[in-house]
């Protein structure tokens, strides 16, 4: 089976993470990273990687015959335009989540995706992680019943800075937006309405940029599952991702993941390792799973992941969680027409 050849948009910390772990892959080969803001240290890294071309100019990646795949790894705003140029010069496209701030924007570019026939692949890397595949795996042999409630807590071990802060869309859009994917995934349903609280509790650096760092999201689906998410932008014992489904023959919850299952028992108490301190050690097996489903998905023609589709469902129920929060009611979510986009 040929390589899929591939061009990265983008070198920041995430785009660094996707060419390293491309790296690993024999289905897949980097050919090209492109970087608006080049400096030494990233030269000398895409040195050490074995890139052939690192270049300012996205569209040497986009008009190149040879790459099949574009990965976007650029900031949301520049998103949804690269996603149609990438749509428009044939490439099949993995794009870090959300898909854009705006949902004209993302259903425009979903539909241009859509007209070219091109895959979209939506960077909700949550999917892939080993716990939460096996609870969905329970969820869909019918081990749990019918579902009645999905409880998520998903707790930062420190908040980002205030730069990021300004930029980021507000805690439901680049935050919470993994744990509304996540319930749509494993509810299999869509959200009919959302009723969010917050509040400024942990830093008022949140609060003079118009945001929460605290809160608690409540969902209910279309087909009567309910879902409870409860955020926090610090944990002082670290990254804490938990997941339950309760049904109606049984519960299954995913705990913490931790350097290690040693528990140790003495006279003075029971003390056990603190869960991964940050998302890159938590997710690392889910971020190179993710990559593999992808690669998948364009050599045997399947189904990605999390398409384009799911990528709008999340920011619709982020846009109604802010809604929610500002004026303190329940938002009804309207069913909506599937985008046509794979």
């Amino acid at each position: 089976m040929n390589k899929v050849i591939v061009g990265v948009i983008g070198a920041g910390r995430i785009g660094r993470l996707h060419v390293d772990n491309l790296q690993k892959l024999p289905s897949l080969e980097v050919k090209a990273v492109s970087e608006a803001y080049l400096n030494e240290e990233l030269k000398l890294w895409a040195e050490s990687q074995g890139i052939g071309l690192l270049t300012t100019d996205t569209e040497i990646i986009l008009q190149d015959p040879e790459i099949m795949a574009v990965f976007i790894c650029t900031p949301t705003d520049t998103h949804a335009e690269l996603i149609i140029r990438a749509a428009r010069a044939g490439k099949h496209i993995f794009c870090e989540k959300p898909v854009s701030l705006s949902l004209e924007k993302t259903m425009e570019a979903l539909r241009v995706v859509g007209e070219e026939g091109v895959l979209l692949q939506v960077g909700f890397n949550r999917r892939m992680d080993p716990n939460f595949r096996r609870l969905k795996q329970l969820v869909e042999e019918g081990e749990l019943g019918a579902p009645h409630v999905v409880k998520i807590t998903s707790r930062d071990p420190q908040p980002p800075s205030e730069a990021y802060i300004r930029s980021s869309g507000g805690m439901f859009m680049d935050m919470t937006i993994h744990d509304f994917d996540m319930a749509r995934y494993l509810a299999g349903s869509e959200v009919v309405e959302v009723y969010a609280r917050g509040a400024n509790l942990i830093d008022p650096v949140f609060g003079r940029n118009g945001d929460i760092d605290t809160a608690v999201v409540t969902l209910s689906f279309q087909n009567g599952v309910i879902a409870v998410i409860d955020n926090s932008r610090q944990a002082v014992y670290g990254y804490d991702q938990r997941v339950e489904v309760f049904g109606s023959l049984g519960s299954a919850c995913a705990d913490n993941c931790r350097p290690t299952t040693v528990e140790l028992s003495t006279a003075a108490g029971i003390t056990r390792d603190k869960p991964h301190h940050f998302f890159l050690e938590r997710y690392s097996q889910a971020y190179i799973d993710e990559v593999v489903s992808f690669s998948a998905a364009i050599q045997l023609g399947e189904t990605v992941i999390c398409g384009g589709n799911d990528g709008m469902q999340a920011e619709r129920i982020a846009k109604a969680a802010k809604e929610s929060l500002e004026t303190g009611l329940p938002v009804q979510l309207p069913l909506q027409t599937e985008v046509e986009a794979c």
